[in-house]
């Protein structure tokens, strides 16, 4: 598998889920199972078995996040150069030139991408559209409601 793209905030976000999952949650799931192991006949302990599968869980989300931090290109957006052109990992202005909207976006990794929060992924059809655009220019998405332009307005390398 190839190197995935992901800022440094989307990576320290990891290790510390990472951490707290290691340091904390198996910890606690290995005291659990242990207990439920006290209490006798594990056939018929739904103790025991509830906690086996916490454990589980816990365990595949470990070996999911080390895979992602395996595989991840961490880019620091501050270390870029800042000429204002839409890289990975910029926070972008634009103005819906139909409707005069604006709107502010950074491009993240697709682990990352929450609209509610405004991070859309590097692959989204707007980040595609935008990523190489520098300020003033106009950007055009195939949206699935239709073409739609938009003007970058501010890039910003936070």
């Amino acid at each position: 598998m190839s190197k995935v793209p992901m800022t440094a905030a989307g990576a320290e976000k990891i290790k510390a889920e990472l951490k707290e999952l290691k340091s904390v949650a198996r910890p606690k799931v290995i005291q659990a199972i242990a207990e439920a192991r006290a209490h006798g006949d594990l056939r018929e302990n739904a103790e025991y078995h509830a906690a086996k599968d916490q454990q589980g869980f816990i365990e595949a989300r470990i070996r999911d996040l080390d895979q992602k931090l395996s595989y991840a290109h961490v880019i620091d957006v501050t270390a870029l150069p800042q000429n204002g052109k839409v890289v990975f990992g910029t926070t972008v202005v634009i103005e819906d030139e139909e409707s005069g909207n604006e709107m502010r976006y950074q491009i993240v990794g697709e682990d990352e991408a929450d609209i509610k929060q405004g991070r859309i992924s590097f692959t989204s059809p707007i980040a595609r559209a935008l990523i190489g655009k520098e300020e003033g220019e106009i950007a055009i998405v195939d949206a699935p409601g239709g073409t739609r332009s938009y003007e970058v307005i501010e890039v910003l390398y936070l």
